[in-house]
């Protein structure tokens, strides 16, 4: 049993300034590829936008137009050089030093993101975190990435399901958990302290 407190921490939003895995994409498939397929998922995205289309449906539809067939270590490989060139610059100074000061207090950080392990995984290990949960890309028996996702994408209710059973064998002081969206209010509700970022005061306030 390990009573070291936790703090959860959502990647998108939270800490950094937007989105990461749209830049992602891009970033594999290269500008003129990637916006060519933009326009042929404008109905798709225009579906997810309205919430006509589940947030899970409308995510593997673009993950198989953008990365269907690519083997899954060339996708890591990818992802450690997005790391190291793209996502420097998205990073939120104020969700980083919530994060920099949990760390010097001796708690467990744990990463909760949709976003996808082959970058986030390597990223969250370079930043000291203790573990990361996160969406995970299914491959097929050669390896290659089929477009599906592993298991649930981790948003909403789901981030809840898997804070719960990575703590199963832990009782914690206490919990943090940091967000900025709706997808991340169940989790910030769970905790003993939920804050989420207000992008129009430039702050976390507690929920």
């Amino acid at each position: 049993m390990n009573t070291t407190p936790v703090a959860f921490f959502d990647f998108d939003g939270t800490l950094t300034t937007g989105d990461t895995l749209l830049p992602f994409l891009k970033y594999v498939v290269g500008a003129p590829t990637y916006y060519t397929k933009l326009a042929l998922l404008s109905p798709v995205l225009g579906a997810y936008a309205t919430k006509l289309l589940r947030n899970d449906i409308a995510k593997e539809i673009v993950l198989k137009q953008y990365l269907a067939g690519y083997p899954l270590k060339e996708l890591q490989d990818i992802g450690k050089r997005f790391n190291k060139e793209i996502i420097p610059t998205m990073l939120r100074p104020e969700g980083i030093e919530r994060l920099e000061w949990h760390k010097a207090q001796g708690h467990d950080c744990v990463l909760v993101s949709a976003s996808l392990d082959v970058y986030l995984k390597e990223w969250a290990e370079s930043y000291g975190f203790t573990a990361s949960l996160t969406t995970i890309l299914k491959q097929d028996e050669f390896g290659n990435v089929t477009g599906h996702l592993n298991a649930a994408n981790c948003f909403g209710w789901e981030k809840c399901l898997r804070i719960e059973t990575w703590i199963e064998a832990r009782k914690p002081e206490v919990t943090y958990a940091y967000g900025d969206s709706e997808g991340d209010l169940l989790m910030l509700k769970s905790a003993n302290e939920g804050w989420r970022f207000s992008s129009r005061r430039k702050c976390f306030i507690r929920v």
